[in-house]
């Protein structure tokens, strides 16, 4: 072997380690490992706390389990709002237009064309959640889902359901589309229809999607049913005859309310234009408003009875009373007050049944403004109903101080002061409860309320009750308001509407006000229509026939039974000129 060969073995052979270094290298391992227990011990024992809670930041999530809306239902039962699940389809923007294949297909099941649909996504790109469409079909939403594309998930929702549509939507009201109250008794009992959300804690990965299901559960604790005081047969009446009232006459809209006088309660509420609930596309417009609650007119001649009662009540007419309503008119001031023909010497009963203007502004002078005043009050129209709706109208009347002798007048029969419907009906509710004023209700009442104020005695509001029993005999001014077989008793009126610049001469609101049967009140109703531009405008052709339609299903309905007998005067109830009082 070469000398050169010899020196590459020797090269080759291995050179002993030095110590130093074995010992350098043994250290630095021993270092690298204590540094990784201790950073071991760091994370999983001294930081472990902090570490998991920052974790928890950001992938545990606690998610609201709905509580699922409660139902609203009629006196019966009978639905009225209803919640049914449904699917929303939501999606991670970035992560579908990365799917360039599944794109056009999920924008052509969503309706959409594809070049919009992704110039929606771009302008969204950033976000984590972005809802593609709420409350879908639950069909149609898996219809989706099946495409499998990136980033799109669904999501358990409910929606409102309207079994009862337009009938009673102004009374019952709508949810948004996050299920919360908007309008009528959705918004005012929100609280309680809805309930209390539960919860759940899970793990959600870096697009949102769910994981794992942690052991935390909070059940929802679900929201209460709420009972209406309504019937629904008797609403569907009530919106039947009202709308074709309002369709046959041209009028602008138009509203009928029934009450129950013994309990307080609105048996039915209807008011045109109208819309239907389950077509969010009709929502904002003006028949979402309820007219009978969050609306105000004036009375015109449905106070006149009210009037009489009071003066009654305070001793400045009584039964025997007559008033001499002489040719037509009677001058106060300025104001000529007019009677549609000259009645002559009217007794009370006269007043109410020819409707006499000459007749009430007499009686409203000789009680006074003052007492004009407390009568409307005592009855409740210029106070608040309570009903609890949203938007309830309180009603305008000025005090007394500020009258003078032609508002005095005036307001003698139902002029110079606003009241909403149920304000009106409230006051014939008196009436037919021999003068208790009880508390108007919206929802069911299982026992008549205890508290109720007495506004006149039993035995005027009877002889009132008897007097406008005349009101539609054949020779009263709303003989078209008749039940056959039973005993009804109203009060007509009919209203010129106020204008920018006055009182219009082509504008009115034609009334009218009642109760079935006259001499045991069970129902009371309220028909107003306004501005009625075909067949007439005054409230004994116009409002009188919906009042006797709508009664005559009522009392069917509610099995009252007719009358076997022909009415007459009970004893000490007609009027006479012996002992009369002329004014």
């Amino acid at each position: 072997m070469s000398r050169t060969g010899n020196q590459r073995l020797i090269e080759l052979e291995p050179q002993p380690v030095s110590p130093w270094r074995a010992r350098a290298i043994l250290g630095v391992l021993a270092l690298g490992m204590v540094t990784l227990v201790g950073r071991a011990f760091e994370l999983q024992v001294r930081d472990r706390d902090f570490l998991e809670a920052e974790g928890a930041k950001r992938f545990e999530r606690s998610i609201e389990v709905p509580a699922g809306r409660a139902a609203i239902r009629d006196r019966r039962g009978e639905p009225l709002a209803l919640s049914a699940p449904v699917e929303s389809l939501w999606a991670v923007p970035e992560d579908l237009l990365a799917d360039t294949e599944a794109l056009p297909l999920v924008a052509r099941l969503l309706g959409q064309r594809t070049d919009e649909f992704r110039a929606f996504l771009e302008a969204r790109a950033t976000r984590r959640f972005v809802y593609l469409q709420r409350h879908m079909a639950p069909a149609d939403a898996r219809r989706i889902k099946a495409v499998g594309a990136n980033g799109v998930f669904l999501q358990r929702e409910y929606r409102r359901f309207y079994p009862a549509g337009e009938i009673a939507s102004q009374l019952v009201g709508v949810t948004n589309i996050d299920n919360r109250g908007q309008e009528g008794m959705e918004l005012a009992y929100d609280a309680l229809l809805q309930g209390t959300p539960g919860s759940r804690r899970v793990i959600r990965d870096r697009t949102g999607r769910v994981v794992e299901d942690l052991a935390e559960f909070t059940p929802p604790d679900p929201g209460e049913d709420l009972y209406l005081s309504i019937d629904l047969r008797l609403q569907y009446v009530a919106y039947r005859e009202l709308k074709d009232a309002v369709e046959r006459t041209g009028a602008r809209g138009g509203l009928v309310l029934l009450l129950d006088p013994r309990s307080g309660e609105v048996l039915a509420m209807a008011s045109q234009p109208g819309f239907n609930p389950n077509r969010r596309e009709e929502l904002g417009g003006a028949g979402v408003r309820n007219r009978v609650i969050t609306d105000t007119f004036e009375p015109g001649s449905t106070v006149k009875p009210l009037l009489i009662a009071h003066a009654m009540q305070a001793g400045v007419i009584d039964w025997r009373t007559q008033i001499d309503t002489g040719v037509g008119f009677y001058k106060v001031g300025r104001l000529t007050v007019r009677d549609i023909n000259g009645y002559g010497r009217l007794d009370l009963a006269g007043v109410l049944r020819k409707s006499s203007n000459v007749g009430a502004a007499k009686i409203g002078l000789k009680l006074g403004p003052e007492g004009i005043w407390s009568a409307y009050h005592s009855f409740g129209l210029a106070e608040p109903v309570g009903s609890g709706f949203p938007g309830e109208a309180s009603g305008v009347m000025r005090h007394f101080t500020e009258w003078g002798e032609i508002a005095t007048a005036t307001s003698s029969y139902g002029y110079g002061l606003a009241v909403s419907a149920l304000q009106l009906g409230r006051a014939y509710a008196a009436l037919a409860n021999d003068g208790q004023l009880r508390p108007l209700s919206l929802v069911r009442r299982d026992t008549p309320p205890e508290t109720a104020r007495q506004v006149v005695a039993a035995e005027h509001a009877q002889r009132v009750r008897h007097w406008l029993e005349g009101v539609v005999a054949p020779d009263g001014t709303a003989r078209r308001a008749a039940v056959p077989g039973y005993r009804v008793a109203g009060k007509t009126g009919t209203v010129r509407k106020v204008k920018a610049d006055g009182y219009a001469e082509d504008a009115h609101m034609a009334m009218f006000a009642g109760m079935l049967p006259a001499d045991n009140p069970q129902v009371v109703g309220l028909v107003v229509i306004d501005e009625p531009q075909r067949g007439g405008y005054y409230g004994g052709v116009i409002a009188a026939p919906v009042f006797a339609n709508v009664m005559k299903s009522a009392a069917r309905l509610l099995r009252i039974p007719p009358a076997d007998f022909e009415p007459s005067a009970p004893e000490g109830l007609t009027a006479s000129a012996d002992g009369a009082s002329p004014t």
